[in-house]
């Protein structure tokens, strides 16, 4: 299949899947799908645990030299963008001090309960805001800002990166593990494409066409530590993968 054929094939799925989505367009238009909202914190919670299995190493290995990053006092002051139900917290240091943000606040009731299974950790608040939006955060406060599978469904990436600099202290860091865009040359790139406006409604806006890593590659950070990755045993539409680090 050459490749303007496979473009033209692509981008006719794309339209009828775009057809599919009209009656959830609609419902998005006229606010009701905020129902929704309420809903995707449980189906969160529980693909955690599928995910976190399958992703262990990954995130242990990622997360590991945290404390290379703690304060001069030793202490480690954290900020997740995007907490959700926790996912992240039982790969956190212990002492560590965390801070949670996330723009929905039905979350709260799950990420009690991860609280709760993760008392090595101190816990200073819950704050709902977006990624975009830090403000009750201040200039240079915390070491370290975590941000998992959260750059794929925000609505400005550059944005929400310029306030994770904006927060961190002088050599403090970023840490990310997100899924990606595919080679243009792939199949996984194909369906990606295809199957988006579907997929951003089931994943509460999420959008797996995001070349993330540009983004970072772009955000004036002063060392990028980056690795693409295929993701074991998830869903080939999210299989690539980029993680690690980015210093301030």
């Amino acid at each position: 299949m050459t490749y303007l054929m496979r473009n033209f094939l692509m981008n006719f799925c794309k339209l009828i899947c775009l057809a599919i989505t009209l009656p959830l367009q609609l419902m998005e238009f006229l606010g009701l799908y905020g129902m929704y909202k309420r809903l995707f914190p449980l189906l969160a919670y529980n693909i955690t645990f599928s995910y976190n299995d399958k992703m262990h190493e990954n995130k242990r290995n990622l997360f590991r030299d945290l404390c290379k990053f703690c304060n001069t006092d030793g202490t480690l002051r954290l900020l997740e963008i995007g907490c959700g139900s926790g996912a992240n917290f039982k790969y956190y240091p212990h002492g560590c001090t965390v801070i949670c943000t996330d723009p929905n606040p039905h979350f709260e009731k799950y990420l009690q309960m991860s609280m709760t299974a993760s008392n090595h950790l101190s816990y200073e608040s819950f704050m709902v805001a977006s990624g975009e939006d830090l403000m009750a955060v201040q200039d240079e406060s915390v070491d370290v800002v975590v941000c998992t599978l959260v750059l794929c469904s925000v609505n400005n990436v550059p944005q929400v990166l310029d306030e994770a600099r904006r927060i961190l202290r002088k050599g403090g860091a970023l840490y990310f593990l997100e899924h990606v865009e595919s080679e243009p040359s792939s199949w996984i790139y194909f369906f990606q494409h295809m199957f988006q406006p579907m997929w951003y409604y089931l994943g509460d806006g999420c959008m797996v066409t995001r070349a993330t890593w540009r983004d970072l590659e772009a955000a004036g950070f002063s060392e990028i530590q980056l690795r693409h990755i295929e993701a074991p045993r998830v869903t080939f539409m999210i299989k690539p993968h980029i993680l690690g680090y980015a210093i301030k």
